[in-house]
Formats: structure tokens, C-alpha cells, sequence
């Protein structure tokens, strides 16, 4: 596996939908190529790519990882990706990596969820398409019908290439002067044909369909031979976007020539050589033992050892050229979505962009005093997969790990357990409820204190009415009533207090509290004494001021394809919510945007998964605090009542 010319490198990222074959198809490609002498299966935990533990106890793809296919003297770097929804920031990552992407179709399943998921990772992302039918060896396979579904369902940019005649319009139409040839002789040399069939793959106007069966062999050197003459070479690719030093727009071309970029697009924990960044190299070279500059964390990088990885295996990587991909060991500052150039050229790529997580567990350590163990491996997970998130909800004072899904969060809790030996358990999430009034209050709040010696007095009068900030101070005091130097700390006593109200301990929000009278002693008032006075105001003012509890409520933006309408909609207003409006989408389907409690939320990731076949999609973000239903308010407060009185 040596290093190539980036004329003679082709960087593709396999995706579709799970089990629809793109590790056996690399097997198949392997075998093809003389690379192994045997088919790896899955289901026997012997495949390529497939390499890592977990992956080997699941039985599928949790990781990115590349597997360099070399035929004809060219290099295709397949970068295979999780089939799974839940990894989805995983293709996010390959697609950054890559000329041009193959969509695997099983055709015993046909079009199945992960083909579209995958058909518009690539347009976002603007990468050429593929279609690849895979599985072609099944009983009852109809692969001309599962071709004309493809068209129906993609459009008539999807077409085979066995029929010459009926694409040479087709391809004409990718250029202007083509067009004007055809249009005058009706016909086009083979070159013409070759350079427009490549400008329309390039384009995405023209979307090529393969079929092979990866486990008889069949079609797959055909796929090999397509892909090398069909898809953009490295070089082909129009500049990347970054910024300079000054933070200015530029574009950098991939040049072997030029000055050294490489954009670190995924991260590896390898339990024997520690972190591993994959980094495709865009311009210049990269050159073992040379010094680069990682432009995020402003701190120079040696490369150490680089080398080309294929699974397990590793070859050392003495000068890697532009358009490749290359393996980096122990980096010490740079993490996924870095770039590293020169000190004196210094460039930013823009960072991988990673979904929102759409469902969060509360998580604590299984075992007590394990906090900072717990801690310490998550961060180190999130360097090798960053699209979960660690959270710590201050005011309920859980962990909370968010993710794409259940899949995922599971594997992250498993790699927890196997990398670093310590266990967490999901708990039920809280709500960070909110208390505050809805009348107005006049009340004392004295504090005396004797017991020999020095004693503790405080007396202030406090009236208490709701407030549109989080919380109005202000004082009315009149004749010396109490001295001005104590006004602080009967502010700090009600500030404190706010933290945990009268009815859940939530904190309190949304009140103005004006100090008008009191009174003090000469020799046994101090700040202490006024602070307690305070805070006994505070719990008897609030209690007279009508309390009532507030729950968070979120705003989602749900993506809905028509059919699953009723479902939803049906489903937001069990869980209290409000459809506020929708807007058909240029694709089809619908936008909602809709209002619910937040407590009504934690599982609607799963089950609008469920609803919508894995079609929906939705975001949700806080939009402000409500009133909770009495009945409910009831149960909670009931709730923290008993809990306080079994402490």
C-alpha cells in the first residue's frame, strides 16, 4: 500500500442503509484485488473493516473507518460508514473526506429509509452519487423493477450506463458546447461521451447505477473498474472553502504542490497505539517527523508516526501527497475537525457540522466515589465520536448524555464499561422546575437570638408582588428604621433563598421584593442576624403570594412526510403540546412547529422514530417557563414532600 499521485487517488464513502452490504462489499473488493485470500462474513466477526471489538460483538458498523482498495494502478480510499441513524455524525465526517459517495441498495429490501437518509446526506453535502445493487445472488430479486423504483423515487438523473444510445442526450446536456455538437451531428466521439458522462457525475446531474453481489464476486471488479474511470480524482475536486489567519474567505486548491492543509475528519481510541486522527491531506504534502500547526488550538503538531490504515493493518506512510487519506498516531492538541497547515500559511477548514441530539439519558456511575472515572472516559469518548454530548444540569445536578438514540447511547454506556472499566446506570431524568407567585405578599421576618453573650437580631418587613426579571431588589426605608449598612445582606439572605422555594425546592423566579421597615438593636444587630431575617420573610412571604409551579416548554421544528401527519399531530397534543403552524417542504412533506413540556418530550425521539418509520426528524430547543397543570403541580409537590420527609 504505498503512496500515490493524487491524480491517482479516488476517495469514496460507502453508505446506505444498515445491512444493506458495504462491509461485505469491501471484503468482496479485497478478495477481487488479491488484497485478502478469503471473504470475511459479519455474522463471523472476520471482516476488514469491521475490526473493532464491539463491532465484532454487535454484528455491524458503529465507526468510520477506511479501507484503501488499490486496482489498475489507481487507489480508491473506501470510507465505510454505520448504516445505523443513530450514527449519523459518522457520515457527517466521511462526507468531508470524500469525492463521491455509493448509496448500497439491498435488492432482496429495495428502497428502505437509509437509502434516502442517504440520498440526501449526499446533496447536502454536495457529494456525486452512486447506486450500487448489491445482493444480487437472493431468490426473487427483480433488479430491472428495484432500477425503475430508483428513478421514480430519485428522479431521472438515475441511469444505467449499459445503454449508450439513450444516455448520450443525457450527457450532452451537462455542457453547453457538447449540447451544441449533438444537437448538429446527433452523435458524440467516445471522448466527448467519457469527458460529459464525468461532468454530470461530477455535477450530481447523473447518477450511475452498478449491480454486484458482494458474496458470489459478481459485478464487483465491474464496480471497481466504473468507480476508478467515473468518479472526480482527488484533483478534480473545485477548491475548499477556509479562512486565513485574519479571518478572511479564501479557497485552497488540492495541489501536491502547493503549501501542506490536511482537515482531521474523524478521531480513532485505538487501545494500542492511544488517539489515531484520520486526516485527508488537501494541499502539499505531508511528510513523516515534519512540524505542522494546529490553527484551532494555536499549538504546533509533530507527525510522529503516519501510516495508511486497512483495519488492523498498518503501513508506515513516509510522504503523503494531496487527496490522500493518512493515518496520524498521538497528536497531542488536535481533535476532530482541525486543520493543519504551516505556522507561516496558517488555514481553518470549517469544522465537522454534527446533528443536535434529539434524546438525552440521565446517567450516574454505578458504583459510588467513580464520578471523576466516569468523567474522564466520556471526554475521552467524545474525542473519538463528538456527536454526543456530556451535560451537567446544574439545578437538578444530574449527567446527562445526549445522542441521536438509544443505539448510540448504548454503545457509548458499553464503551464506557470495556475501555475504561466503569459502569454507569440510566436514571430518571428531572425537570428543572421552576417556582414562583402569582399574588402579593406583606409580611415580617424577625430573628432574635439570646443565649448568653452577644446575641442575633433582625426585624424587616418585606412586601413581595411577581416581577417580569428574574428578580427586582429594592428598598423604601425611612427614620433610620435600619441602618443602610445591613440593606446588603437582607439582599444576599432573599438571593440565597431563591435557590430552593417553599413548594418542590426549585428555584424561584420572577419576583420583586421591595424592603420598607424593620428595625434593629444596637449591640445584637449584625449582617448575619438580617440575612436570617431574610430568609424567614422570604418562605412567609412567598407561601401568602399564591405559589404555583413552572415546568420548562420547548419549541420543536418536526419534519414530517405527509403520510405521517395524523400520527404526529395526534401524538403532540397527548403529550399537552400545541401545533402553532406548518409549511410543505420543497421535497415533499411537512415542517410543524409546535410547543410542548418539556417532560412530555424525553422519549419523542423514539417514538417519532417509530411513528414515521425513521422518516421524521425533528429539533427542539427551550422557549420559555408555564404554569404546570394543578393536578400535576399537586403530585410534585407531594413527591418532594415525602422525599424531604424521609431525609
Amino acid at each position: 500500500m504505498k503512496g500515490y499521485k493524487s491524480e491517482n487517488i479516488r476517495n469514496i464513502a460507502l453508505v446506505g442503509h444498515g445491512g444493506s452490504g458495504k462491509t461485505t462489499f469491501l471484503e468482496a473488493a479485497l478478495l477481487a484485488t488479491g488484497a485478502i485470500s478469503r471473504l470475511g462474513k459479519v455474522e463471523d466477526g472476520n471482516t476488514v473493516s469491521d475490526y473493532d471489538k464491539m463491532e465484532i460483538e454487535k454484528g455491524y458498523s458503529i465507526s468510520t473507518s477506511v479501507i484503501p482498495v488499490e486496482y489498475n494502478k489507481v487507489k480508491i480510499n473506501f470510507v465505510d460508514t454505520p448504516g445505523f441513524f443513530d450514527f449519523v455524525g459518522e457520515v457527517n465526517s466521511a462526507m468531508r473526506a470524500v469525492e463521491a459517495a455509493a448509496i448500497l441498495v439491498d435488492a432482496s429490501a429495495g428502497i428502505q429509509v437509509g437509502t434516502e437518509k442517504a440520498w440526501n446526506s449526499c446533496k447536502q453535502f454536495g457529494v456525486p452519487k452512486f447506486f450500487l445493487i448489491n445482493k444480487t445472488d437472493k431468490e426473487n430479486v427483480d433488479v430491472e423493477s428495484l432500477i425503475e423504483e430508483l428513478k421514480d423515487k430519485f428522479g431521472s438523473s438515475v441511469v444505467t450506463l449499459d445503454d449508450r444510445e439513450a444516455l448520450e442526450e443525457e450527457v450532452a446536456g451537462t455542457d453547453e458546447e457538447l449540447m451544441d455538437i449533438y444537437l448538429e451531428t446527433m452523435e458524440l466521439t467516445d471522448e466527448q461521451f467519457a469527458t460529459g458522462l464525468s461532468k454530470g457525475i461530477g455535477s450530481g446531474a447523473i447518477v450511475p447505477v452498478f449491480t454486484c453481489s458482494a458474496v458470489t464476486g459478481e459485478g464487483v471488479k465491474e464496480a471497481l473498474e466504473q468507480f476508478v474511470s467515473y468518479v472526480p480524482k482527488a484533483t478534480d475536486h473545485e477548491s475548499y472553502p477556509a479562512k486565513n489567519d485574519v479571518d478572511e474567505d479564501i479557497e485552497v486548491a488540492v495541489d501536491a504542490a502547493g503549501k501542506p492543509a490536511a482537515f482531521v475528519f474523524k478521531t480513532i481510541a485505538d487501545p494500542f497505539l492511544g488517539k489515531i486522527s484520520l486526516a485527508k491531506v488537501i494541499s502539499g504534502t505531508l511528510k513523516a517527523g515534519q512540524e505542522v500547526y494546529n490553527a484551532r488550538a494555536e499549538k504546533a503538531e509533530k507527525l510522529g508516526a503516519m501510516f495508511f490504515m486497512r483495519g488492523k493493518q498498518h503501513e508506515d506512510a513516509a510522504v503523503v501527497e494531496a487527496g490522500d487519506i493518512v493515518a496520524i498516531a498521538k497528536l497531542q492538541y488536535t481533535k476532530t475537525g482541525d486543520t493543519l497547515c504551516e505556522k507561516a500559511n496558517i488555514i481553518r477548514f470549517p469544522e465537522v457540522e454534527f446533528p443536535k441530539p434529539s434524546l438525552y439519558q440521565a446517567v450516574e456511575p454505578a458504583k459510588k466515589g467513580d464520578d471523576e472515572k466516569v468523567g474522564s472516559g466520556l471526554h475521552k469518548l467524545m474525542e473519538e465520536d463528538p456527536s454526543f454530548v456530556l451535560d451537567r444540569n446544574v439545578e437538578t445536578h444530574q449527567t446527562l448524555l445526549g445522542g441521536q438514540g438509544e443505539i448510540q447511547l448504548n454503545i457509548i454506556k458499553d464503551k464506557l464499561k470495556d475501555k475504561f472499566g466503569v459502569d454507569v446506570v440510566q436514571v430518571p431524568q428531572k425537570i428543572a422546575y421552576r417556582e414562583t407567585i402569582k399574588g402579593n405578599a406583606d409580611v415580617q421576618g424577625k430573628h432574635k437570638k439570646q443565649s448568653g453573650g452577644a446575641g442575633q437580631y433582625g426585624d424587616v418587613h418585606i412586601r413581595f408582588s411577581p416581577a417580569q426579571e428574574d428578580f427586582e431588589f429594592s428598598e423604601e426605608l425611612f427614620g433610620g428604621s435600619i441602618p443602610k449598612n445591613y440593606v446588603p445582606a437582607v439582599e444576599k439572605g432573599l438571593r440565597e433563598s431563591m435557590e430552593k422555594g417553599p413548594l418542590a425546592g426549585c428555584r424561584v423566579v420572577n419576583i420583586k421584593a421591595v424592603l420598607y421597615d424593620g428595625s434593629y438593636h444596637d449591640v445584637d444587630s449584625n449582617e448575619m442576624a438580617f440575612k436570617i431575617a431574610a430568609s424567614l420573610a422570604f418562605k412567609k412571604g412567598i407561601a401568602e403570594a399564591k405559589p404555583c409551579l413552572l415546568e420548562p416548554v420547548m419549541k420543536l421544528e418536526i419534519v414530517v412526510p405527509d403520510e405521517y401527519m395524523g400520527d404526529v399531530m395526534g401524538d403532540m397534543n397527548k403529550r399537552r403540546g400545541k401545533i402553532l403552524g406548518m409549511e410543505p417542504l420543497a421535497g415533499g412533506g411537512q415542517k410543524l412547529m409546535a410547543e410542548a413540556p418539556q417532560v412530555e418530550l424525553f422519549d419523542y425521539a423514539i417514538i417519532l422514530r417509530s411513528m414515521t418509520q425513521a422518516r421524521g426528524a425533528f429539533t427542539m430547543e427551550f422557549e420559555r417557563y408555564e404554569e404546570v397543570p394543578a393536578q400535576m403541580a399537586q403530585k410534585i409537590i407531594a413527591e418532594y414532600q415525602a422525599e424531604q420527609d424521609a431525609k
